[in-house]
């Protein structure tokens, strides 16, 4: 067994697109994320935990803000091909907790939504996947509405 830790924050900005990203779906809100892909923290800090645990380096080896080809890239295209090089080295998942932090938008309504829209990409069932909303209490540019993070835990074999 082996386990992942990974973690992702952005700046938030003003944005009429009503394009928010999170952990593979869209949700209504007036901001979005300041990133060089599509900034979707759950999906990069879980990115992250995934190439952590199976000790690969992190998301800026294998997909590094430098390169042009990753320009506005969707988080979920991102996944897959991280699927892709777990899968080829034998590793299969177990489980995954994430943590959403920010004070805005409150994510409630869409925690179910998350899990199945990360079950279905991962083949995995949605008692695999725990999501969590949190909030900073106010403080710190996340309390601020300043910018969103998101932690994440996974647990795999292999």
């Amino acid at each position: 067994m082996r386990v992942g830790i990974g973690y992702d924050i952005h700046k938030l900005k003003i944005s009429n697109k009503l394009d928010f990203k999170l952990a593979g779906i869209s949700i209504p809100f007036d901001k979005r994320c300041v990133a060089h892909s599509d900034g979707d923290v759950a999906i990069h800090a879980l990115i992250d935990a995934l190439l952590g645990a199976a000790a690969l380096g992190d998301i800026g080896t294998h997909f590094p803000d430098t390169d042009p080809k990753y320009k506005n890239a969707d988080s979920l295209i991102l996944l897959q091909q991280c699927l892709l090089l777990l899968k080829n080295k034998g590793y299969f998942i177990e489980n995954i907790d994430i943590n959403i932090i920010t004070e805005q938008p409150k994510l409630t309504p869409y925690i179910l939504s998350m899990r199945t829209r990360l079950a279905e990409l991962l083949q995995l069932e949605i008692s695999q996947i725990s999501i969590k909303a949190k909030t900073n209490e106010q403080l710190n540019a996340i309390g601020r509405g300043e910018a969103i993070a998101a932690q994440a835990v996974v647990l795999m074999r292999g």
